[in-house]
């Protein structure tokens, strides 16, 4: 039996996720940045999470080859860094300020959380690649989370 594509996605979209800025740097070191749902924590010890990259997006070169990413969970009043981040084009990062830990990877201020990770290892997943990584830095702050829901932004209050 075939699965529509589109009624997959309503079916997954029941599962609120958080909103996530994924980004990284190209081999001529410019900063790199997406908006991704699709991200998890993998493992305790060590500290390890993943993130789901399409194969279709201009930027998956500079992932699948780095050695490094950055995850910036977005808090409830960020959906204009989602929205900026969600665009393809290469002026997501005009004028737009991030700062840098030990890596290049740029790191969103005043996100709810940071981790900086080394790329451990990537899989194949259909139409997607999965990359693990391993958590080297994290910050964290007091706040609510941006959700994803049946295809549109949604908010709690904690």
């Amino acid at each position: 039996m075939a699965i529509d594509p589109r009624e997959f996605r309503n079916t997954v979209g029941c599962f609120a996720t958080g909103i996530t800025v994924i980004t990284t740097v190209d081999g001529d070191g410019k900063p790199i940045g997406l908006t991704a749902n699709s991200f998890t924590s993998v493992s305790l010890d060590p500290p390890m999470v993943l993130f789901c990259l399409d194969r279709g997006v201009a930027s998956f070169k500079a992932f699948e080859e780095g050695g490094e990413f950055a995850v910036n969970i977005l808090g409830a009043d960020q959906m204009e860094i989602s929205n900026r981040f969600a665009k393809s084009g290469d002026d997501k990062w005009n004028d737009f300020a991030f700062e840098t830990w030990e890596g290049d990877s740029p790191i969103i201020p005043n996100c709810l959380a940071s981790l900086e990770c080394r790329t451990a290892e990537i899989f194949e997943g259909g139409d997607h690649i999965i990359v693990t990584g391993e958590v080297t830095k994290i910050a964290s702050e007091d706040g609510n989370p941006l959700l994803y829901w049946r295809g549109q932004y949604a908010t709690i209050d904690a």
